[in-house]
């Protein structure tokens, strides 16, 4: 089944991901994955929503503001936008693990975006991300998941990056 809907993480997904124990602090340090453009000006194109969902405990940590964190999102759309594609929104945890109920694995961001989006149904999204915290995420509303890099355990399919996820996604 085709999604109608694709959750998408942020470091490693879409954009680089940086060095452990380190955030993205400066829009300017934005920087796409190759061919990660592309990938979601197709899901664009095949009118299917796209949104980001990502855990950013740099935020609980103080290594970066929330309007630190907007302005990185704001490069992140410009950087997209400058290649044909667009989000259709993005969906943040700046909170440590175990403080909410929002930090993937746990639903809350998928489950956020469909309180805003309300017509959105998990039946028919897919989660892509390349940890075992976004396949537990998609997994927890019943999406299709799609993990990059090495498979595991639970992922309904696995893509060496997001252009080929979604080369899996779009002939579904």
């Amino acid at each position: 089944m085709r999604p109608s809907w694709v959750f998408l993480d942020r470091d490693g997904t879409i954009s680089e991901r940086p060095a452990p124990h380190e955030y993205v602090t400066d829009p300017a340090c934005v920087r796409l994955l190759p061919r990660a453009a592309e990938a979601v000006a197709r899901l664009n194109r095949a009118s299917i929503w796209v949104g980001v969902v990502t855990n950013q405990q740099g935020v609980a940590l103080g290594s970066l503001t929330m309007k630190t964190l907007d302005a990185v999102h704001s490069r992140l759309r410009e950087l997209l936008a400058a290649e044909g594609a667009h989000l259709d929104g993005i969906w943040t945890c700046p909170h440590l693990a175990g403080e909410c109920r929002c930090r993937k694995p746990q639903p809350g961001l998928l489950i956020a975006a469909k309180d805003r989006v309300p017509e959105i149904d998990f039946r028919r999204s897919a989660m892509v991300g390349d940890s075992v915290s976004d396949i537990a995420a998609g997994n927890a509303v019943g999406a299709i998941t799609v993990k990059l890099g090495a498979e595991i355990a639970g992922a309904t399919h696995a893509a060496p990056d997001l252009a080929a996820a979604v080369d899996l996604l779009l002939s579904e």
